[in-house]
């Protein structure tokens, strides 16, 4: 049988009499475990492999552990956090399931738990082997690697975050034995020979990251017999944890347990609440019987599978391998501390998402309008400039007259170190002659029409969007109306068979350009969820019709946009829009230009989005239009690189804006030179005086702050033994005020 061998990995081989863990160190049960807060505190413990007294693996890396029997079959039996001693597991399940045509095996697992309430040591000697399933044959460990290669725009990012994550990864290898083979060829009662099966390989593999409670798991499934099989359903993750809460009664929405999960395999949304729509499911538990729910409807197992499909075939020789998903387990039911969690581990999964360029949207796309854009914003500091939606560009135009136009103003850009891109809508359109997505009976396209990426004229997009950003040297894509999961029951279409793999097919296209646009360095803009399979950044957030309301409501709806966005992104990871012409109508009410007689709205305008560290499409003709105008802009994109780093950290929530008080946000950054900025507004027409008590933990600091107002003089202040420092501010009418600490 061919054996894949990763460079700096080593094979472990199982037998019926245990396995040879030779070269593993002991996992003791006073093992040395992470104390201190991965939020604030970096850690030195590395991710490694353990065995454990009775022959178990032991996957930790100091704050959390996954353990694993290894006989009578391969299973998950412990999900740990260390410094907490939270046991997250209740019940033992498969490791995964596939279904290879019409035949659905289990992987690993065992079977006889007593209940499914709680899981006990003890028990597992007792319990026993599925003979139908796939069983643990060897297993290997490695460093992780990269999913894919990544160009880093460095000049965009405030820190340099490595790529892969450091870390380990464990893989395990599943056969069916001679048994398993006999019995399935008995239990299906059909003439033909399944002995090919035992040439079918499915690995298990699991990554866990130094210094986060975060692993990820995947399936692949190896095909090494000599017929073609096919991968029709999978399940990768079928874990039985304890439950979120109990309740005898019906519930409409019940909490979930303690974890939150990502996918790569994403789509229909801006926020990760779409997996629950793609690849994630938090499913009843049918062998729960003695569960406390009285109608057995207690959400507790959490599951990964797609939808639909995805009814691959697998050649001789080859592979099919799943989607990713990501486990990160929380230590607390804080809202402000899941988040912060959440969102270092998505930075951390996908450090694309911390490149914040300073961007505008350029109204036109003719050679004077461009240039006129790149030219101002190398004036003031911009850093890129984006044709936008309505302007005539036109990535669609592959013409040498248009490619060869484009390149000459890419070159000119990247002269003035300003990088240009354009914008392109994929769906919510139809594009005609059989090439749009068929829907099952009685459903619709997400955007009302779509046309079928797997279609040739699909194809002929993708290829036509790989050749024009080849050609002209362009930056961004701003690509609208990405791959929503619609699917097609079309049969004529060149690259899906049917409904089954429709889905599957279109986002593995979607995927694999946005993913070739990593290696490349061109910079994504995608309203939707692809940060895991390579965009850059999504909307924070908002209602555009918002932007045709008075501009005095603009101001404060901005700022609650930005601070609720902000409780599942990085600044870094979602964009705002500040249409400096008419937008949605409104007239002039609503309109910035001309900027020179509206400046104090421009200048707050610019104060809540760089105070925030989160970029907007500033969308016209022009950045500013006298002397004085282009010195506002230019003040705020200097305050935004001085305090980059900061401004690009994790927010805190302090004070949601509601327009009748003060509000504030505070940016923390516990690794950096300065740890945290306070950003105040204040949006009433008289100045205010407030004292207010500041969370000060996620900072990193403790004892004392040092404290500057704006860009004065530095005092130091105590900080309070619940982490808190009491600062009195004055902010004045429809002003701001802002702190910085070290």
């Amino acid at each position: 049988m061919k054996k894949i061998i990763t460079l700096l990995c080593c094979w472990y081989s199982i037998s019926a009499s245990g396995i040879t863990l030779k070269g593993l160190p002991i996992w003791e049960k006073d093992h040395p475990i992470v104390s201190t807060d991965w939020l604030i505190s970096k850690t030195t413990a590395k991710s490694a492999i353990y065995q454990t007294e009775d022959g178990k693996l032991v996957f930790s890396n100091g704050i959390t552990a996954r353990t694993f029997t290894l006989f009578p079959n391969g299973a998950t039996v412990g999900l740990e956090l260390l410094n907490t001693n939270e046991s997250f597991i209740r019940s033992v399940r498969p490791e995964a399931e596939v279904e290879l045509g019409s035949l659905k095996f289990k992987v690993g697992g065992l079977l006889g738990q007593p209940i499914h309430n709680y899981l006990l040591p003890e028990w597992l000697s007792k319990m026993t082997t599925d003979p139908y399933a796939f069983q643990l044959a060897d297993y290997t460990i490695s460093d992780v690697k990269a999913r894919f290669p990544l160009k880093k725009r460095s000049t965009w990012m405030a820190k340099d975050l490595p790529w892969p994550l450091p870390g380990k990864e464990l893989i395990f290898r599943y056969q069916l034995n001679d048994q398993a083979i006999a019995l399935w060829q008995e239990k299906i009662h059909s003439k033909e020979h399944l002995d090919y099966l035992k040439s079918v390989v499915v690995e298990i593999h699991y990554e866990l990251y130094d210094g986060m409670p975060v692993f990820s798991k995947w399936i692949k499934v190896l095909n090494d017999s000599k017929q073609e099989i096919r991968v029709s359903k999978f399940k990768s993750e079928i874990l039985a944890v304890h439950e979120g809460e109990n309740a005898v009664d019906a519930k409409k929405k019940w909490d979930l347990p303690n974890i939150t999960v990502e996918s790569d395999y994403n789509f229909g949304g801006m926020s990760n609440e779409s997996l629950f729509n793609s690849s994630i499911a938090w499913n009843l538990d049918t062998l729960y019987k003695t569960q406390v729910s009285y109608e057995l409807k207690t959400p507790c197992l959490l599951e990964a599978y797609p939808k639909y499909g995805p009814n691959q075939s697998v050649k001789p020789g080859s592979s099919f391998e799943s989607f990713r998903i990501w486990e990160l387990v929380h230590h607390s039911l804080d809202h402000e501390n899941k988040s912060l969690e959440h969102r270092r581990m998505l930075r951390s999964l996908a450090p694309w998402s911390t490149e914040n360029p300073i961007l505008m949207h350029v109204r036109g796309s003719k050679d004077e309008e461009v240039i006129k854009a790149i030219d101002q914003c190398a004036e003031v500091g911009f850093e890129m400039v984006i044709m936008t939606f309505g302007s005539g560009f036109e990535v669609e135009d592959q013409s040498p007259e248009n490619l060869e136009r484009m390149k000459k103003l890419a070159d000119y850009a990247h002269s003035k170190g300003i990088a240009l891109g354009g914008y392109s809508l994929l769906a919510s359109r139809s594009v005609g002659e059989g090439n749009d997505v068929v829907m099952p009976k009685g459903m619709s396209p997400t955007f009302g029409n779509s046309p079928c990426i797997e279609s040739q004229w699909g194809i002929d997009y993708f290829n036509k969007l790989y050749n024009f950003y080849t050609k002209t040297g362009l930056d961004i894509l701003e690509h609208d109306g990405s791959y929503p999961g619609d699917i097609c029951i079309a049969t004529n279409h060149p690259g899906h068979t049917g409904v089954d793999d429709s889905q599957w097919n279109q986002h593995a296209r979607i995927a694999q350009f946005y993913q070739w646009c990593r290696e490349k360095g061109i910079y994504l803009n995608v309203p939707d969820y692809y940060f895991l399979s390579g965009s850059n950044k999504t909307g924070m957030g908002y209602r555009e019709t918002n932007w045709s309301l008075p501009r005095a409501q603009q101001e404060i709806i901005e700022r609650q946009n930005i601070y609720d966005g902000t409780w599942d992104k990085a600044p870094s990871m979602g964009w705002m829009f500040v249409p400096l012409v008419q937008y949605h109508g409104g007239g002039e009410e609503a309109t910035i230009e001309p900027l020179k007689d509206h400046l104090p709205h421009y200048t707050q305008r610019l104060a809540n989005l760089f105070g925030a560290g989160v970029q907007a499409c500033y969308r016209g003709p022009q950045l500013y239009d006298s002397p004085e105008t282009q010195a506002v802009v230019a003040k705020w994109v200097a305050f935004y690189k001085k305090h980059r780093t900061v401004l690009d950290g994790d927010i805190i929530h302090i004070r949601r804006p509601d327009g009748r008080d003060y509000d504030a946000i505070l940016h923390v950054d516990p690794a950096g030179v300065e740890k945290g900025l306070l950003m105040i507004y204040n949006p009433l027409n008289e100045p205010i005086t407030r004292t207010l008590s500041i969370p000060i933990y996620y900072t990193g600091l403790n004892n004392k702050a040092s404290i500057k107002e704006q860009e004065g003089t530095s005092k130091d202040v105590l900080i309070t033994r619940d982490y808190k420092i009491n600062l009195t501010v004055k902010i004045p009418a429809k002003g701001y005020q802002y702190f910085t600490f070290r």
